[in-house]
């Protein structure tokens, strides 16, 4: 006997504006291409790879954007889930993406170690403090919704670090410009790349953890295990797999042995008390299967 749980339902409105995100996209969209310009024409590497930086969290507002989009998408026979699983792939694909980048600035950073090439120090200074003001106005974009929204939460950390390593360029071009120590253009560069090595390596492990179907960083199978058997009625549980339909949604299936005394009516209350609980765990769609002491699995290593 099984109680399963239907994903044709609807979810209800969205609790983060997508006019949030659309905003951050076209301010961060428009000044990405102006300093991946203007590092260019000052030969600023460390511009550039502020520029690269900022773009990937650009398309991290894309993705969150899409994921708000996609889960909306009703599912169909084919798609029974619909597209919340793409928002992964997207994941992974940015991740690969921007250590392909990293790579490639990295090498350029590392040869003007040894052949510093003189830049514009005062118009670098002008551009990463436009930034500044560009990072933070975004950021406040999503301060409302920030403590009940993860997408938001998330759009909003990024946006202010953004903000910090334009701080540091802008320094780094003050500095050059009154001193002429080209040399700290490539020093500076090298060190936002080793701050975006850290997020984009935590995306691409976390991202390819997903794809595998692996159980989310933030839930703990065993935690959860013990939410459900101290649900009342429930004697023991097995065969429990945790993974993520999307980078916003997470999806359990279990088997559970139950009290036989209950009747049907009060197992069904037990189904319904630990989807509930669930619900607090990040765990939106819960399929529960349900089994009598006497009663063996008829599953395969279960």
């Amino acid at each position: 006997m099984g109680q399963h749980h239907s994903h044709d339902h609807h979810h209800g409105p969205v609790t983060v504006a997508g006019k949030a995100f659309v905003w951050g996209i076209v301010l961060n969209g428009i000044y990405v291409v102006a300093q991946l310009a203007a590092g260019i024409l000052t030969n600023s590497v460390a511009l550039i790879t502020d520029a690269v930086h900022n773009l990937g969290d650009v398309a991290t507002l894309i993705l969150s954007l899409t994921a708000l989009k996609l889960a909306r998408v009703k599912p169909t026979d084919n798609y029974t889930y619909g597209y919340k699983k793409s928002t992964i792939l997207a994941a992974l694909i940015n991740a690969v993406i921007l250590l392909i980048a990293i790579g490639t600035l990295g090498y350029e950073s590392i040869t003007r170690l040894w052949h510093p090439e003189p830049m514009q120090g005062g118009t670098v200074a002008w551009v990463a403090g436009i930034g500044i003001v560009i990072n933070t106005v975004s950021a406040f974009l999503f301060f409302r919704d920030k403590e009940h929204e993860l997408n938001a939460k998330s759009a909003y950390l990024h946006l202010l670090s953004d903000a910090a390593v334009s701080l540091g360029v802008v320094i780094t071009g003050i500095i050059v410009s009154y001193t002429g120590w080209y040399l700290l253009d490539p020093i500076a560069s090298i060190v936002i790349l080793i701050v975006i090595l850290y997020s984009t390596w935590s995306l691409l492990t976390d991202s390819l953890r997903l794809s595998l179907d692996g159980v989310p960083r933030d839930v703990d199978i065993n935690e959860v295990e013990h939410i459900i058997k101290n649900v009342k009625g429930v004697c023991d549980l097995h065969h429990t797999h945790i993974w993520a339909m999307s980078t916003t949604e997470n999806a359990l299936t279990t088997h559970v042995i139950l009290n036989e005394q209950l009747n049907f009516e009060e197992k069904m209350k037990v189904v319904l008390e630990i989807k509930h609980c669930l619900q607090h765990k990040g765990i939106q769609h819960a399929t529960v299967e349900i089994e009598s002491p006497d009663m063996p699995c008829a599953e395969e290593n279960c």
